[in-house]
């Protein structure tokens, strides 16, 4: 089977942010508590608005939606669960942390040993396949850099201070290996378990693809990956002629396409919204929105510079 993207045949089996000054800003647009609890529910659910963009700079306030909300903890990474209720980020002390929305009830999922850097934690969900006696799964998959290696580990979203375990990217049968040290940015699709990830040693994006077994392809040279709720695409970034733009390439695609051709800024950390429509990426003067088809121009919709991801 062709390592091109061909997003894997079980694949488809699936029915798949600063300056001073702006914290200063930001601070004084901070929600309270009490109007987070309002607008985000006691519990992270009721209430809860989905499918809304969220900056996260590296401090403990998140932008949602347009407003500021407290953490009351240094947020780095944040990523959401496919339903938006819970939140999973890398806290200042490098452990893995899962909260509710408004980032209350926090739970250490994984505690850092010390000498590791943990880092883009993100929510993979696997569905079960009862004829197969395969188990729904619900994971965090995320990066931890030691001596300089990176590799890629995952825990079960339930765990309370567990061990998280080594991910081993495995190819086909009759295919070459694949490396298992210098893999970073993993991105899951959320429904169906896909995972993307990037490899800092040849400089290529892949697929993995988890439904029923495990098996690991290539998309693309780029980095920074992102996959699409369903599987069908996957959005990277690629320098060309000094610039970071945006590709996407779509499953059956024989090459990506270039959404930002023109670009005279770095596009970067892009990811696709819940609906799979529209890709948010970080440029040095905020976060743009542009479609998946590339028929528009990206957009800039906030002024707020770091991480960009959709809740639910």
């Amino acid at each position: 089977m062709s390592k091109a993207l061909s997003f894997r045949k079980s694949s488809s089996r699936a029915a798949k942010f600063a300056a001073v000054a702006a914290l200063s800003l930001a601070l004084a647009a901070t929600v309270s508590p009490a109007a987070q609890a309002a607008s985000l529910g006691a519990s992270g659910a009721k209430g809860l608005k989905h499918n809304v963009l969220t900056v996260s700079n590296g401090t403990r306030y998140v932008q949602i939606d347009g407003k500021t909300v407290d953490f009351r903890t240094v947020v780095r990474d944040l990523a959401w669960s496919p339903d938006g209720n819970k939140a999973v980020f890398v806290d200042g002390s490098s452990n893995l942390v899962v909260s509710d929305a408004d980032g209350s009830n926090r739970v250490v999922v994984a505690k850092n040993p010390g000498g590791q850097n943990w880092n883009h934690p993100t929510w993979q969900t696997v569905p079960a396949v009862p004829e197969a006696e395969s188990p729904a799964r619900n994971s965090i998959v995320f990066v931890a850099r030691t001596n300089g290696v990176s590799r890629l580990l995952t825990i079960p979203v339930t765990a309370v201070q567990g061990e998280p375990r080594e991910v081993h990217p495995s190819a086909g049968p009759g295919e070459a290996p694949l490396p298992q040290t210098g893999n970073i940015w993993p991105n899951s699709g959320g429904r169906n378990g896909a995972t993307v990830y990037a490899n800092t040693g040849d400089g290529t994006v892949y697929i993995q693809d988890n439904y029923l077994r495990s098996q690991t392809g290539e998309v693309a040279k780029g980095s920074q990956p992102a996959v699409s709720p369903g599987g069908e695409d996957v959005v990277f970034v690629r320098s060309v002629k000094g610039h970071d733009h945006l590709f996407v390439k779509a499953r059956g695609a024989k090459a990506p396409k270039d959404l930002t051709p023109n670009a005279t800024t770095d596009y970067t950390q892009p990811t696709f919204s819940p609906d799979g429509r529209t890709i948010a990426a970080r440029t040095p003067k905020g976060i743009v929105t542009l479609p998946v088809s590339g028929a528009a121009k990206p957009v800039v919709v906030t002024s707020r510079v770091g991480l960009p991801a959709y809740r639910g």
